[in-house]
């Protein structure tokens, strides 16, 4: 997945060019393995997949290892080319945004434990339609927080902005249903406490997608919205030029 470099000025020293695009493609192929992480975590629990369970926990050194990678090949640019104006906005979105993937990979392999345990303890699938449905919403949200980031699609990312609050409702409606379910039957709560812990890494990972989709706008228009209410932005803003 390439991303597109509008934005940013080509510069006479072709090497300075070069680093900045290696960024970009080395960030994008973190966001595909996170985003393969986080596909292959939920598989594991929905089709009983304890060998590809465990896989996801071995992989999330692989992930540590491109965060650190990505973070050494930003402290160079930073430090050698000294970049200002959009450069040094894609070189701290660059950052901000590994730092973020590294937590989606976290949460993947939370996901991942808790599926290896409830298959060992063969405990039935209650909770595992609200898993799947939440899982679905936010893979998406990964996958399309990431082609904004490729695109620099800032309306792609203002959906996800609003987006993320749908997930928080999903979540919460999901949380409500399993608790009533442990009320009516004791047996249940260690395995539904599991469940659970699945629900709440699913749903920070849709709050690190949100995440991805700030940086996008922070990268193209140079505003920080990190603490801005969605309900507040301004569709026109994203319009114009930064």
């Amino acid at each position: 997945m390439d991303i597109t470099s509008d934005i940013h000025s080509q510069h006479i020293s072709r090497q300075f060019n070069q680093e900045l695009d290696e960024l970009k493609t080395h960030l994008m192929a973190m966001g595909g393995l996170v985003e393969k992480q986080v596909q292959d975590a939920v598989g594991a629990l929905l089709d009983r997949d304890s060998e590809l369970g465990q896989r996801v926990v071995d992989n999330d050194r692989a992930v540590n290892d491109m965060q650190i990678k990505i973070d050494e090949e930003c402290t160079q640019v930073l430090a050698r080319r000294q970049p200002t104006a959009s450069d040094l906005r894609l070189v701290l979105a660059v950052i901000r945004a590994a730092s973020d993937l590294e937590r989606i990979g976290d949460e993947a392999s939370k996901i991942a434990r808790n599926a290896i345990d409830l298959i060992e303890s063969d405990s039935g699938n209650r909770g595992f339609v609200e898993v799947r449905m939440i899982s679905e919403h936010v893979r998406r949200m990964v996958r399309d927080a990431l082609t904004s980031f490729a695109r620099l699609d800032t309306e792609l990312a203002l959906k996800l902005v609003h987006e993320d609050d749908e997930v928080d409702n999903e979540y919460g409606s999901a949380m409500r249903s399993l608790m009533t379910f442990m009320m009516e039957d004791a047996r249940s709560i260690s395995p539904v406490l599991s469940v659970m812990w699945i629900l709440r890494a699913l749903e920070r990972i849709g709050d690190h997608a949100n995440n991805l989709a700030e940086y996008v706008v922070y990268l193209v228009k140079g505003l920080d919205i990190r603490h801005t209410d969605p309900e507040d932005l301004d569709k026109d803003m994203f319009e114009r030029n930064p």
